[in-house]
């Protein structure tokens, strides 16, 4: 009678399994590592800089910071508007303006 065909079965199961939840551990942080704001947020502008901030969704931004123009809003680090916004900001008209750095 063989018996060492079950221990191993229940090692490949187990092994399987932690190897599953580190892969997606380090999947879901990768994916969400270089995001400009958390899930349940948007990003919006302080007015006059290239500073910024999130916001909760369904919240307005505090005084001081301004929503990004539509189509204009950066959704990762050094995406293209988070690197046009970088050297821009909206005046307190709502103008873009150049920033200098």
């Amino acid at each position: 009678m063989r018996t060492a065909g079950r221990p191993r079965s229940l090692r490949t199961t187990a092994a399987l399994t932690v190897g599953s939840a580190v892969f997606a551990l380090l999947t879901s942080a990768c994916s969400t590592a270089d995001a400009v704001c958390s899930g349940g947020e948007y990003p919006v502008l302080y007015v006059g800089s290239t500073g910024g901030a999130c916001v909760k969704d369904g919240e307005e931004p505090p005084k001081g910071y301004a929503r990004y123009p539509e189509g204009k809003v950066p959704k990762h680090v050094d995406d293209k508007w988070w690197t046009y916004w970088n050297e821009h900001s909206l005046d307190k008209d709502g103008n873009i303006i150049e920033v200098s750095q």
